[in-house]
């Protein structure tokens, strides 16, 4: 089987996935999908270091630049041809029946991974979590960081929210353009994309989808992704593609360590384990956080429910578990969602035609 999964670095819950996949299957190929070449190289060396035997390519690709996503895809589909195709940014590919090692062609890719993600200049509203502490919703607010999170986000090069391109846009753009080769399997192909507990329905509007008059464009852009693989799911099931989105959960990252300072993380670490008896979505480790992709890979996805949010757990004793929640979406907001994704992508490739086939 051919996994492919999308990392911001080469560490965190990407990382971890790729190494708890391999211990699960290490006839698995994975394609990792990184922003440059020296990240895919170190994010390679650290999966051979603990599986030397293992099959790792790799791929460059921003997710922030969809000239840079075009290319990918193009060179994916030549690579590839009527085999295996991977997500970016760190991401990668599990593939049981190369067609040749030599060159890494497949005969099918089996997961995809889109894993990639920012929140640049996050912000904590210390006034909004001690009213939180006050009123008794302390929890609810240390657990989906509603009211207490805010960030600062700019346009990026393609003239769209920088946000919303990596953490959504880039990934639709990606499977767009593979989805003949996602879609032409005999056995069923997975999509997971990886959401968030702050993901609300608050945070959205479909007349400013791309957040860029708001302060909480992290939360947005995982709502938008909730929304799209509902879509992706009503429209690509019968052709064999299946979409499911999952929570890691709060985990100690290098994006977790751009909220506060890493000093003030570690005289937190106390209290978080407590939290853990309440919160059970504190997961804090990539291992732990990395749980719900793992279980994802060892069911048929025929079987998963699409309205369903699959969130890694941690209990306060330290056992991971995964634990589904019916996510709070509209289905027609998700239908007219995806229509404007459609006309913005439409949009890009008159842009970009160039790099088409």
């Amino acid at each position: 089987r051919v996994v492919s999964d999308t990392v911001p670095v080469c560490s965190g819950v990407g990382l971890a996935l790729c190494r708890r996949l391999l211990e699960e299957d290490g006839r698995i190929h994975l394609c990792i999908a990184c922003r440059n070449a020296q990240k895919n190289e170190a994010t390679r060396d650290l999966i051979l270091a603990s599986h030397p035997a293992a099959q790792v390519s790799t791929v460059e690709v921003d997710l922030g630049n969809l000239a840079s996503v075009l290319r990918v895809a193009r060179e994916l589909r030549c690579r590839y041809w009527g085999s295996v195709l991977h997500p970016w940014t760190p991401l990668f590919t599990i593939c049981p029946s190369p067609l040749c090692s030599s060159s890494h062609r497949f005969q099918r890719l089996d997961f995809v991974y889109l894993n990639a993600g920012i929140m640049p200049n996050p912000h904590v509203n210390f006034k909004a979590l001690w009213h939180g502490l006050l009123t008794g919703k302390v929890l609810h607010m240390l657990t989906t960081a509603e009211g207490i999170m805010t960030q600062t986000d700019r346009l990026n090069g393609d003239g769209l929210q920088e946000v919303f391109t990596t953490n959504l846009f880039g990934h639709f753009m990606l499977v767009r353009q593979l989805e003949s080769l996602l879609c032409s399997n005999e056995k069923p192909v997975q999509l997971i994309w990886t959401s968030s507990s702050n993901a609300r329905e608050s945070a959205f509007s479909l007349s400013d989808f791309q957040h860029a008059k708001g302060q909480e464009s992290y939360s947005s852009s995982k709502y938008a992704t909730d929304l799209t693989s509902v879509v992706l799911n009503r429209k690509l099931n019968k052709q064999g593609l299946y979409s499911s989105v999952v929570c890691p959960g709060l985990v100690m990252s290098n994006m977790t360590y751009r909220i506060l300072p890493v000093f003030l993380w570690k005289l937190l670490m106390p209290i978080m384990w407590l939290i853990r008896f309440f919160a059970r979505t504190y997961t804090l480790t990539p291992y732990n956080g990395a749980e719900a992709h793992v279980w994802l890979f060892k069911q048929k996805p025929e079987s998963l429910d699409p309205l369903i949010k699959y969130h890694s757990c941690t209990s306060g004793l330290g056992k991971s578990y995964v634990e589904p929640r019916k996510m709070d979406v509209d289905e027609e907001i998700a239908e007219k969602f995806y229509q404007k994704l459609l006309e913005l992508e439409k949009q890009t490739l008159e842009r970009y035609s160039d790099l088409l086939d």
